[in-house]
């Protein structure tokens, strides 16, 4: 006897500061926060079908994210992916709101010195950005090295959640 399973998945598409971003939910958990040029960005037909209902409280708190009313999101998430990646992304929810770690400081707080290329891959595989902070790490010079939102779009976020927004290129 073989048992199937479905997944429903659901998406909807805010308005942000950084253009639009498609939410997208698997079986009523976000899974998915993707902007418009990002890399690794599924393709739309996996989005599942367009449903603004899954999405209230990621929405308000996306909102109160951009109005610099909220630094930490508290939201049930659902990220598929490997073990280690998995691993990378729940150290990315512990760099602090406006702060900044090197893919080498994430490999050693996974116990993995040596492996700061795998957590910059796994970093750019992150299915949930802003939310899963990826944009936080830069390279062990300082250097803001690459997003899947674009380099641009990293450093307006920074440059945001330091204050220093006018200071960032407004290109969006």
């Amino acid at each position: 006897m073989t048992t199937t399973s479905t997944v429903t998945r659901q998406h909807t598409v805010i308005d942000s500061p950084y253009g639009p971003l498609t939410l997208v939910a698997t079986d009523g958990m976000l899974s998915g926060l993707y902007m418009t040029g990002q890399r690794h960005r599924p393709p739309e037909e996996t989005f599942g079908l367009p449903d603004a209902r899954p999405f209230g409280e990621a929405a308000r708190q996306l909102e109160a994210y951009f109005a610099g009313e909220l630094t930490e999101f508290d939201l049930p998430l659902r990220l598929d992916g490997t073990p280690f990646q998995r691993g990378v992304w729940a150290e990315l929810v512990r760099i602090p709101y406006g702060e900044t770690r090197s893919y080498g400081e994430l490999a050693e707080n996974l116990g993995k010195p040596g492996a700061s290329r795998a957590v910059g891959l796994a970093n750019g595989k992150n299915p949930v950005g802003i939310i899963v902070p990826c944009h936080r790490v830069i390279g062990a010079s300082g250097s803001l090295t690459g997003y899947g939102g674009g380099l641009d779009r990293k450093q307006r976020l920074l440059a945001f959640e330091r204050g220093t927004e006018d200071e960032a290129p407004a290109l969006f």
